[in-house]
């Protein structure tokens, strides 16, 4: 297995995982979508809004332009329409940036600033990108614990469960073209 191929599965699974939830969401009234439910972003709305908004500044990082958000809850879309677009879109940059991955560059550091901290930062590549997968997983499983609380069915979004996922993950090198 090339170092590429686990970011590959991830931003795959996070398109196919995230078209999956948010098709739950829409299936919620307005009322229920942004009711204060105790979690860390409080909301359905604001789970979602905050995923976007970490995604868009790992990315951001990653790309030499983060973009410069006053908190990590930053409202970047109020309607659910607008930020089920921008998930769309993200998703599509996020597949495309780890299609132009190569080891070489996983492993060149990125220095960025902590938006919590404003503390510079030098972590590899590699570690950012896990970083960013890592935190899409830890906040949809608060969004499916809302989601679950408020009734609503989001399906079986386990790993496995996703179209081609265990294809991916029995493909050859060799057939992808070698390592990389």
């Amino acid at each position: 297995m090339n170092t590429r191929e686990p970011l590959r599965l991830a931003a795959a699974y996070n398109r196919w995982v995230n078209g999956r939830l948010y098709d739950a969401c829409a299936r919620l009234s307005d009322a229920d979508y942004r009711r204060n439910l105790g979690a860390f972003f409080r909301s359905v709305h604001g789970t979602l809004n905050h995923l976007l908004l970490g995604d868009l500044l790992w990315l951001g990082r990653l790309q030499g332009s983060a973009p410069a958000f006053a908190a990590l809850d930053a409202e970047l879309h109020g309607d659910f329409a607008a930020l089920y677009l921008a998930r769309i879109e993200t998703d599509g940059a996020l597949c495309a940036e780890v299609e132009a991955l190569d080891a070489e560059s996983l492993a060149q550091p990125l220095h960025f600033t902590s938006l919590v901290t404003g503390r510079v930062m030098v972590l590899p590549r590699w570690v950012a990108w896990t970083q960013l997968f890592n935190h899409q997983l830890h906040h949809r499983g608060q969004l499916t614990a809302l989601l679950s609380r408020l009734g609503v069915d989001y399906g079986d979004i386990d790993l496995i469960r996703m179209p081609g996922a265990t294809e991916a993950a029995t493909r050859s090198p060799q057939r992808e073209g070698g390592p990389r």
